[in-house]
């Protein structure tokens, strides 16, 4: 009698063209246990996909698939009214089971690849109300106070980014004439004039300013050397908390609410894009877009006339 051959336990071959259910499935464990992505990310993924498997339906075959109906899927959800960070995440979503699909052999193509998401409506920061800029310009008993308070003046009253107010350098400063000579995006030249508070703020700082005579920044950090970008950012934290600020408050918050400001107070649209230094007025068009309320309500806040006839 010949002995009985127990054959080994083989483990299952994938299934070369799954449904698209089964292979959603294989995705997702694969995520969880395989790349331990966290519990979030799966749900987000299951969601998403699910959605997907109900529009293409549980028993298509995954190598059937077609752009087309990715594609369809994409204005389906679009239709429903979904907002545009919502269907780039679904796309994203997709396109990246298709990869997986792709490397494990179940599908031959990602036809989700070079499917453009929808583009995304910018957000900008919103304005600073005078009150908080007011707030922000409040003595403190830091010991950086008149330089804080010289850069503040300087970064509001010029509406310079970060990086152009860090960059400045001693001789693109001229007092006598009231403005300086900034450096944007692309090492592009301007000159920008300083509001006569801007300037004396700015003489009190430099009267006080202690530096080795090689270094050229205007504005130092406590060792002597120029001062970062990030070093602003956490300064402007810091002084929002200590004097009662909205904590919110950014450089580039701050270079918007310049712009609005002038804005509300009438000044010429392509004035303003000189002065922020964009290449393009559509740039500031966007950079200053407010609604009429709101446009009335820092109107009426800061310009000194629509004070007036309120009296």
């Amino acid at each position: 009698m010949k002995p009985r051959v127990v054959a080994e336990m083989q483990p299952k071959p994938t299934d070369p063209n799954p449904n698209l259910k089964e292979a959603v499935a294989s995705f997702l464990h694969e995520l969880a246990e395989v790349r331990l992505a966290s519990e979030h990310t799966v749900a987000a993924y299951r969601r998403d996909l699910s959605r997907f498997v109900e529009h293409c339906g549980e028993s298509s075959l995954l190598n059937h698939i077609t752009r087309m109906q990715v594609q369809d899927w994409l204005v389906d959800c679009h239709a429903s009214g979904l907002a545009a960070s919502t269907l780039a995440r679904r796309l994203s979503a997709i396109s990246s089971f298709f990869d997986a699909a792709v490397q494990a052999g179940q599908c031959t193509t990602n036809v989700a690849a070079g499917i453009r998401p929808p583009k995304q409506p910018k957000r900008l920061p919103r304005t600073l109300p005078l009150e908080q800029t007011q707030a922000l310009m409040q003595h403190t008993d830091r010991n950086s106070d008149i330089r804080d308070l010289a850069l503040l003046a300087v970064m509001y009253g010029g509406g310079l980014r970060v990086s152009e107010v860090v960059g400045l350098n001693l001789d693109d400063v001229d007092l006598n004439q009231l403005e300086l000579r900034v450096f944007g995006k692309g090492r592009k030249e301007r000159i920008v004039p300083l509001p006569e508070g801007a300037v004396r703020y700015l003489q009190n700082y430099l009267a006080e300013r202690m530096a080795d005579n090689n270094e050229q920044a205007v504005f130092l950090n406590h060792r002597g050397g120029r001062l970062s970008a990030r070093s602003v950012q956490r300064m402007l934290k810091e002084r929002a908390l200590q004097t009662g600020a909205d904590v919110s408050v950014t450089p580039h918050r701050l270079r918007h609410s310049f712009a609005t400001h002038l804005l509300a107070g009438g000044v010429d649209l392509r004035a303003i894009q000189e002065l922020l230094g964009h290449a393009s007025l559509a740039t500031t068009e966007r950079y200053t877009h407010l609604d009429i309320a709101k446009l009335t309500e820092v109107y009426d806040e800061t310009h000194p006339r629509a004070k007036k006839r309120r009296g």
